[in-house]
């Protein structure tokens, strides 16, 4: 297919409160940037706003890329397409039947609702063992029996999960054939076809996603391409998947899970590719919003990748994604006093309407976002730009009375502790991808983004013993960025399940070059210019008898049984810092990832040149008090636009932008690295 051409690239990420856009010109250098309010009832609306927003002649657009969040909401507020499924006799409750886990660790309630309720799983005739070898073969008519049942039910989408077709996908086949002739849509969902990997339960959970949104996102595809071709664009659009990657509009909807968690996804890549330009490999991200903080990890400027996220309890979804944890700590997280007399901070949200008390839409619940306003990092002057025209009195006085009196401390002791509890939480969600995987956050770059990410990033770094903070030119644009940056990306997963003594090394190869053809061929279909294609392998292995498995990286798809046994091992030690020579290895799972990058980006001019200043003095904007452990200090402040090429800044100190704050500790010194970024070296100006 014909490859498109070298003109403007657009990223537009779509997040819970703003739609963002980042357009480049890779002719000219060009960066054009917008951002606009979201609109909930159709995204569509608000990515053609941010469009005009930011003037796009999308006559003389070249490549779109999208990052939406309409498959994340949908199965996180249940608004999904009525589906049904149709599995092996006796397995009806598979989507319910789980794993013997909790809600909450030491708690004995809980709630769960399957995907898809018990009337509309129906059973059919047939059965596979896990060597794939029939047991029972296919009832044909059970199977067209059970979906004109679905049909006649208004299912609009439809699953057929069997027992074991990851071993022999054989039976699925030929029901998918048979509901195809029956099924008015395109929306069957095969179990092996998205995830050929054992654990009944979790492909089962992948695919009942996949079959719930595929409508949704469908539709919401048709409507925007729709859109935006009446408006003259008649470029290639592309979807944000999770796993950092891109896949075509015109067939995302068939894998529509990857879609899940396309957001953060974004973010990272974004991360990668700003981390791998300054000379900043390995990275931890550290996107902070309104209502929650994303973390996670970057080697060599490679995401670490899993195939084990759970967006909710219960809710597994094994395609690979962008490792990302996530702990209830934003700008918007209310702050309150529990019935121990103990101040909490978050997972409950003031969101984006009312919001914080600084907002000015009526909301009265002191959150991180107002605790920063009252310490002086937040400028207390744009206060009356704010719909609501608030007074920092008001917060003052709601800070004293909800927060202060219970706990003995006057508004600003208490706005410094509601900093310190939101700070303990993130640092926490920052050791979990770090520490609890045998990582060093030492031996890694904190990179701040998100609106409220760089204003805590430097105390996070403090205490978590990392040495370096990186803020990228736009750190509240991030994910619009990272969509406009990101490759095409193809991940395949397929289970063998063989003890390492039992396995042939033909085997493993064969497979490998299974996944690299189907892919290649994937590769060949997209109308992208494609700057070079790359493969990354691995397999996954467990000890026999444990249950949970180990993500292993290879060199290339021909190892050998003693090389998986010797890097299984050591991923192992540097896990759990023991060895056991005496327990044999198995290998689980073979994975594969074709990826195909594009040209890279300029991105040193995210910030426009001709703002700069000659000097330090030139970017001040003044300064006011704002407290640091315990005292007031005099702080200076910059806009970062017109920040010179080269400069160092000794904190305190407190860096505007158009969509972030930046805040330099007291100790820290801040410098440009010469690629738009900043960096902060924790501790260099003490």
């Amino acid at each position: 297919m014909a490859a498109t051409g070298g003109g403007e690239i657009i990223g537009i990420d779509v997040g819970g409160t703003f739609t963002d856009l980042v357009l480049i010109d890779p002719k000219t250098g060009g960066v054009r940037l917008a951002k606009t309010p979201t609109t909930p009832e159709n995204q569509a609306f608000g990515v053609m706003r941010v469009l005009a927003e930011a003037g796009v002649d999308l006559a003389g657009a070249d490549l779109i890329v999208h990052g939406t969040t309409t498959t994340t909401n949908a199965v996180l507020e249940r608004k999904l397409s009525r589906t049904g499924m149709i599995t092996t006799r006796g397995f009806r409750d598979i989507l319910e039947l789980g794993r013997r886990t909790r809600p909450q660790p030491y708690g004995m309630k809980g709630q769960f609702r399957p995907l898809i309720p018990r009337d509309l799983r129906l059973e059919a005739d047939e059965r596979m063992d896990a060597e794939g070898e029939v047991v029972t073969p296919l009832d044909e008519a059970s199977v067209r029996a059970a979906a004109n049942r679905l049909l006649a039910a208004g299912c609009e989408a439809i699953v057929i999960h069997f027992l074991h077709s990851y071993a022999n996908p054989a039976h699925e086949r030929r029901a998918g054939a048979i509901v195809r002739d029956i099924w008015p849509t395109d929306f069957v969902t095969m179990g092996h076809a998205l995830l050929a990997e054992s654990r009944e339960y979790e492909r089962g959970v992948t695919a009942a996603v996949n079959a719930s949104v595929q409508p949704l996102l469908e539709r919401y595809i048709r409507r925007l391409t729709d859109e935006l071709a009446a408006n003259g664009y008649r470029g290639e659009v592309l979807v944000m998947n999770g796993n950092g990657g891109m896949a075509s509009a015109r067939r995302v909807s068939r894998e529509a899970a990857k879609t899940v968690m396309s957001g953060p996804a974004s973010g990272v890549i974004a991360a990668a590719a700003t981390g791998r330009r300054a000379g900043q490999p390995n990275l931890i991200t550290y996107d902070m919003g309104g209502t929650s903080t994303d973390v996670a990890l970057i080697r060599n400027a490679e995401p670490a990748v899993s195939s084990e996220i759970e967006v909710e309890y219960a809710l597994p979804i094994h395609v690979p994604m962008v490792d990302v944890r996530t702990v209830g700590a934003g700008g918007g997280s209310i702050a309150s006093v529990n019935a121990a007399g103990l101040l909490e901070v978050g997972p409950e949200s003031a969101g984006a309407d009312p919001g914080p008390i600084c907002y000015g839409r009526g909301g009265a619940r002191p959150t991180i976002a107002d605790a920063n306003l009252l310490l002086g990092r937040l400028d207390p002057a744009k206060l009356k730009a704010v719909e609501g025209g608030v007074a920092l009195e008001t917060v003052r006085a709601i800070f004293a009375e909800t927060l202060g009196a219970p706990l003995g401390l006057d508004a600003v002791a208490a706005a410094a502790a509601v900093i310190r509890i939101g700070n303990a939480k993130m640092a926490g969600a920052i050791r979990m991808v770090s520490i609890s995987l045998g990582a060093d956050p030492r031996d890694f770059a904190l990179f701040a983004f998100g609106g409220a990410g760089p204003m805590h990033a430097s105390a996070l770094a403090r205490e978590l013993g990392v040495p370096t903070v990186l803020v990228p030119a736009r750190p509240g644009l991030a994910n619009a960025l990272g969509c406009a940056l990101a490759d095409l990306r193809h991940d395949f997963v397929n289970t063998l399940n063989q003890p390492l003594d039992r396995l042939d090394d033909a085997t493993v190869a064969a497979v490998f070059a299974q996944q690299i053809a189907e892919g290649e061929a994937l590769l060949d279909q997209e109308r992208v210019t494609l700057a070079r294609r790359r493969h990354i392998y691995s397999v996954d292995m467990q000890f026999v008898g444990q249950s949970h498995i180990l993500r292993v990286p290879l060199d290339d798809p021909n190892p050998t049984r003693a090389d998986l046994e010797r890097r299984f091992k050591a991923v192992y030690k540097t896990r759990f810092r023991i060895e056991l020579d005496e327990i044999r290895a198995k290998l689980v799972n073979v994975n594969a990832s074709i990826i195909g990058e594009r040209p890279p980006l300029d991105l040193s001019r995210l910030i426009d040149a001709e703002h700069r200043a000659a000097d330090l003095a030139g970017a001040e904007t003044g300064r006011r008090p704002v407290y640091f452990d315990g005292a007031w200090i005099e702080t200076p402040v910059y806009w970062r636009d017109r920040l010179p090429a080269e400069f160092q800044i000794d904190g305190p100190a407190i860096v505007e932008q158009m969509d972030a704050t930046i805040l330099i500790e007291p100790g820290d010194r801040a410098e440009s690295d010469g690629q738009g970024n900043i960096l902060v070296t924790v501790g260099a100006a003490s």
